[in-house]
C-alpha cells in the first residue's frame, strides 16, 4: 500500500501520521513534550528531542501498517525557531523558539539602529520584532561565545528532521523569510551583505520551497526509523504554513486561523504587503507571499486556567456556556507570555478587569475564550488595513474540536468559518506536500479533505461583541504603563534568582 509519512514538531507535541494515496489516515501518534523557560521571556527546546520523538513516531506508524510502502516523508514544525549547530550537524545549544521568546530586545534595537526601519523593511518585508530569527542569532553571538565559536549551520525543526533522514543542509523559503533581516523577500535569497555582517560563520542553508525533494534517507536513517533507504524527504517547512496546507487555506485571499498553544493567522496574497504590526513572509508556494499574525497564548491560555482550577476540559466547557456571552461583565488581555501580532509588545501581560466575589472559573474561562478571539479580531482588522483581501477563512487544529470556541470566534469577529473534516493540521499536510513531490499525478487537497462544517455567527451578539472590543483595545492602552513596570519588575527578580 502506497502512502507517506507526515510528522510535525509542535510545541507541545510532536505529531506524526501515515497516509494512504486518497489522504486516508492510516495511522497516527503523537508524542507530548515541554519546553524550557530558564527565564522570563526565554523559550527553549533541546533539538535532539526533535530527532529522537521523530525516530519514535515513524516506528509507530510503521508497525501500525506493516504493508505500508512509504513513498515519501513530510516534515514540518513550529517556527521560526533558531538551532544552531557545529559542522557535524551537533546542536551547540538549545534551539530558541519563535516569537515567545523575548530575550533578543536589544539585538532588535541594535539592528534596526545599525541598518534603519526602511531598509529593513525593504529588505526582508517587516521590522524586527522577538518573531525575526536574526536578532536571536545575534543573541547568541552576543551572550553566548563558547557556543558561537562552534556554530556553523542553522537549522528549524523541519530542517533539522530532513537533515537528520537525508544529511541535506537545505531550509525552505518561507522559513528563510522569517529569519528578518537576512533574507531579501523579493529576490526571494539570502541578503549576502547582511548575513556576512551578523550570522557569518554559519554556513547559509540552500534555498527550497516546501514540497521540493530536499534529499533521500539514508542507510543510517533507515536503520534508526525503519523507513527504506532511498525515500524521498521534502524541505517542509514552518507549522502554521504546513496547517493552512492541510486544510486547503494557501490559495490567494484565504485566511487560516489555527487553534493551538499559540493562535496563527495566515492570509494569503500575490503581492507583499507591509505593515510594522504583522509579519511579512514568503509563501510556502512559489509565486505567493504571506502577511501573518500570531497570539503567544491561546490554548496555552487555557490549559493554565484548567490546571489553575484542577479541572477538566468538558466541566469548564460546559461552565463557560452557561457563563454567556460577556462573562457577567468581565473582560481579559490575553497576554501572559507578552504579545506578538498587532502590538508586538513583549513586555505585556495578562489582566482580567472586571472581576467580582461572585465571578467563578466558568467566567474566568469564557472570558479566556472570548479574549482569545479579541485578540483575532484586532489581526484581521489590522491584515485589512495593509490591504489584505480576505475572502475565506478555514479553522484547524486542536481547538476546533470544541464547538463553543469556534463560535466565540466567529461571533466576536463576525467572519464565518470553515472547519474541514481533518483538523489535526501540520503532520497531515507535510504528508500531503509528501505526496505531491513524488506523486506522477499530484493530490488535490479538496478531494483529500472535505470541509464538513461552516460557523456563522450570530448578528444578535454583534453591538455586545463592538462594544467588548472598544473595551479591550482601552484596557490594554489604559493598563499598558503600570504592565510594563511589573514585567520590569519581573525580569529583575529573575536575574537576581538566576545569580544567586
Amino acid at each position: 500500500m502506497r502512502c507517506t509519512i507526515g510528522v510535525d514538531i509542535g510545541t507541545s507535541s510532536s505529531k506524526g501520521v501515515l497516509v494512504d494515496a486518497e489522504g486516508v489516515i492510516l495511522a497516527q501518534a503523537t508524542r507530548t513534550h515541554e519546553v524550557s523557560r530558564p527565564r522570563t521571556g526565554w523559550v527553549e527546546m533541546d533539538g535532539r528531542v526533535w530527532w529522537d520523538e521523530f525516530v519514535s513516531l515513524a516506528r509507530e506508524l510503521l508497525a501500525a501498517v506493516p504493508d505500508a510502502e512509504v513513498a515519501a516523508v513530510g516534515v514540518s514544525g513550529m517556527g521560526p525557531c533558531i538551532l544552531l549547530a557545529d559542522e557535524d550537524g551537533e546542536p551547540v545549544r538549545p534551539a530558541i523558539l519563535y516569537g515567545v521568546d523575548t530575550r533578543a530586545g536589544s539585538q532588535i534595537a541594535r539592528m534596526t539602529e545599525d541598518l534603519g526601519v526602511d531598509e529593513i523593511t525593504r529588505v526582508g518585508g517587516s521590522v524586527l520584532t522577538s518573531q525575526a530569527g536574526g536578532p536571536k542569532i545575534l543573541w547568541i553571538r552576543d551572550e553566548e561565545p563558547e557556543a558561537w565559536g562552534r556554530a556553523r549551520r542553522l537549522f528549524m525543526p523541519a530542517s533539522w528532521l530532513a537533515h537528520r533522514l537525508t544529511g541535506a543542509y537545505v531550509l525552505d523559503h518561507q522559513s528563510a523569510s522569517q529569519v528578518s533581516p537576512l533574507y531579501d523577500i523579493e529576490r526571494e535569497r539570502w541578503h549576502d551583505a547582511w548575513w556576512e555582517r551578523y550570522a557569518a560563520p554559519l554556513a547559509q542553508p540552500a534555498l527550497r520551497w516546501a514540497g521540493d525533494v530536499a534529499g533521500a534517507v539514508t542507510a543510517e536513517a533507515a536503520a534508526l526509523t525503519g523507513i527504506p533507504e532511498g525515500t524521498a524527504v521534502i524541505a517542509g517547512t514552518i507549522d502554521a504554513w504546513t496547517e493552512a496546507v492541510s486544510v486547503g487555506a494557501h490559495g490567494v485571499g484565504d485566511l487560516m486561523l489555527m487553534y493551538g498553544t499559540t493562535m496563527f493567522l495566515v492570509a494569503t496574497g500575490e503581492q507583499t504587503l507591509r505593515t510594522p504590526s504583522m509579519w511579512t513572509t514568503a509563501g510556502a508556494f512559489a509565486g505567493t507571499r504571506n502577511l501573518a499574525g500570531g497570539l503567544s497564548t491561546s490554548g496555552a491560555l487555557t490549559g493554565w486556567l484548567k490546571e489553575l482550577t484542577d479541572s477538566d476540559y468538558p466541566q469548564l466547557l460546559a461552565e463557560a456556556e452557561a457563563s454567556g456571552p460577556g462573562a457577567r461583565g468581565l473582560v481579559m488581555l490575553p497576554y501572559f507570555a507578552g504579545e506578538r501580532t498587532p502590538i508586538q509588545d513583549p513586555d505585556a501581560r495578562g489582566v482580567i478587569a472586571g472581576l467580582t466575589l461572585a465571578h467563578g472559573r466558568g467566567d474566568l474561562y469564557r472570558a479566556a475564550l472570548e479574549a482569545t478571539a479579541l485578540g483575532v479580531r484586532h489581526n484581521v482588522q489590522t491584515m485589512r488595513d495593509a490591504g489584505a483581501e480576505i475572502r475565506r477563512i478555514v479553522a484547524v487544529g486542536g481547538g476546533t474540536q470544541g464547538r463553543l470556541w469556534l463560535q466565540i470566534v466567529s461571533d466576536v469577529t463576525g467572519l464565518v468559518q470553515e472547519v474541514p473534516e481533518i483538523t489535526i493540521g501540520a503532520s497531515y499536510g507535510a504528508a500531503f506536500l509528501a505526496a505531491g513531490a513524488v506523486a506522477e499525478h499530484a493530490p488535490r487537497i479538496d478531494e483529500w479533505n472535505l470541509v464538513v462544517t461552516t460557523i456563522v455567527p450570530d448578528p444578535c451578539l454583534a453591538p455586545l461583541y463592538d462594544a467588548l472590543y472598544d473595551r479591550y483595545l482601552r484596557l490594554y492602552a489604559g493598563t499598558a504603563g503600570v504592565v510594563h513596570e511589573l514585567a520590569a519588575q519581573q525580569k529583575a527578580d529573575d536575574a537576581k534568582e538566576a545569580s544567586a
